[in-house]
């Protein structure tokens, strides 16, 4: 008799070896390079440190031409990669909401003048006033989030943000793609709870919210401590002539004293932070003043209203004096349980950062030196793949701890780092769609004692006259 759990393991094969094969037919050109390259990412011995290093790896049976000759000329249906993601299986929480993440991860490339279309990417130091801007390829992600305590995360989607973009607008494109990709895959359905999107600081998230406001979407996401809200301009009285206000009094967060009484609040005891305290104040909204971001909109400015929320603990991590943390909420009403919710999920969005150390400590994804944006394009996505297949084998790969580390009480608890050591033992069981090679010989080169005419051109870095906007489909 088959046990309940012996047939869990046998349905999470089953979408491990139906995502593989769905992937290998995603690549119509050099399928088996790009298809062993990524199985060499997910079974090599340590972290990926060089590109060519993955060509040792047994599970790549090709020479280190291939594996070039597959970035260089291979070709990925991007497209349809990112329909076969949305489709596979997504957290939810505890209401069997979606929440979705969004964050901007660089691809530092501060040598690579012959690469094009490097921005200024901001990067954080780790003393006061370090942080620096180092040029690169800023990738916009889009993951779902876990409840609990995790550094697992679903990535659903990877953009490339061009030195001409408006962050603010691409991000909205993004997001409105993956929503309906995620409608589409029958994820979610009219009469579901309303998918959250989680943002950090740096996002105009009142100007998103006006740009997804015909979605099924709330938004959330960290303003500054310096901002100023207004609330509704109070009720006419009787008598008054004139226009009515369009502002009513200012809130501002460096101010408790324009900070009346919230209309909800909840106290929290936590493990990790101490007592967390939440307030809400409903129907604020900012003031817009500048129509830099609002060109395209005719008529006046809009007001776009939501809830702040405050949320202070009594410690951080290597911080015993931390700082309010305020939030905005696209929906001008929320109640305590609400709340308690959201901050919740804006705490879980920095399991999001856990993904970015694991995909370039860990998989490599910054580590090639490519020149050219399609085989960035390519190569991001192998990643993102490999990734989504250690989620697929979380339930599957065994334990293989080294003797300092602590072992994990429940197998469903395992870090990516741990199943992807195991998934050299698990990938035999699973589809391996690629041929073998066929023998050859390598060519003649470039001949002895001539030198390279055709040089690169430099690219400068930051914005340019030709202005794109980056929303590829095929690498």
């Amino acid at each position: 008799m088959i046990s309940v759990q012996d047939g869990e393991r046998a349905d999470a094969l089953g979408d491990l070896a139906g995502f593989r094969g769905e992937f290998y037919r995603c690549l119509p050109r050099r399928a088996d390079a790009l298809f062993e390259l990524t199985d060499a990412v997910l079974c090599a011995e340590g972290p990926v440190s060089t590109l060519v290093g993955l060509s040792l790896a047994g599970e790549h049976r090709r020479g280190h031409g291939a594996l070039y000759d597959g970035l260089a000329s291979g070709r990925v249906e991007i497209d349809r990669l990112r329909r076969s993601v949305a489709g596979l299986p997504l957290p939810r929480d505890r209401d069997g909401r979606i929440v979705l993440a969004v964050d901007v991860s660089p691809w530092l490339r501060p040598d690579a003048a012959t690469c094009p279309d490097r921005s200024f990417c901001h990067v954080y130091g780790r003393g006061k006033g370090s942080a620096q801007m180092i040029p690169g390829w800023p990738y916009s992600f889009v993951a779902a989030l876990e409840t609990g305590r995790t550094s697992w995360t679903t990535i659903l989607d990877a953009w490339r943000l061009g030195p001409c973009d408006d962050a603010t607008a691409v991000t909205a494109a993004q997001v409105r793609e993956i929503i309906e990709r995620l409608v589409a895959a029958g994820q979610y359905k009219p009469g579901d709870a309303d998918i959250l999107v989680v943002f950090d600081a740096g996002y105009d998230v009142t100007r998103l919210a006006f740009l997804l406001a015909d979605l099924p979407v709330e938004l959330l996401g960290r303003v500054r401590s310096d901002r100023i809200f207004r609330f509704p301009p109070p009720p006419r009285t009787a008598g008054t002539t004139g226009r009515r206000p369009k502002h009513g009094k200012e809130f501002r967060l460096a101010d408790p004293t324009t900070q009346p009484g919230p209309d909800a609040a909840t106290v929290t005891d936590t493990d990790r932070y101490g007592t967390a305290r939440a307030s809400a104040w409903n129907r604020l909204h900012p003031r817009l003043t500048h129509r830099a971001a609002w060109a395209v909109l005719a008529g006046p400015l809009p007001l776009i209203e939501g809830s702040l929320i405050r949320l202070t603990v009594d410690r951080l991590p290597g911080d015993r004096d931390p700082k309010p943390v305020w939030l905005w909420h696209s929906r001008p009403d929320v109640t305590a349980s609400t709340v308690d919710r959201l901050w919740r999920a804006f705490l879980r969005r920095f399991d999001l950062e856990h993904t970015f150390r694991f995909l370039k400590q860990t998989l490599g994804w910054t580590r090639p030196r490519v020149r050219t944006l399609e085989q960035g394009e390519r190569w991001t996505w192998l990643i993102v793949i490999a990734h989504t297949q250690l989620r697929l084998a979380r339930h599957l790969t065994s334990d293989l701890r080294r003797p300092w580390e602590k072992p994990v009480t429940e197998p469903r608890r395992l870090t990516p780092a741990r199943v992807r050591r195991g998934f050299r033992n698990l990938r035999p069981k699973t589809t391996l769609p690629a041929s073998a090679p066929k023998p050859s010989r390598p060519g003649p080169g470039r001949p002895p004692g001539s030198k390279n005419k055709q040089r690169a051109r430099r690219h400068d870095v930051g914005k340019n006259t030709a202005s794109k906007h980056n929303t590829a489909t095929t690498g």
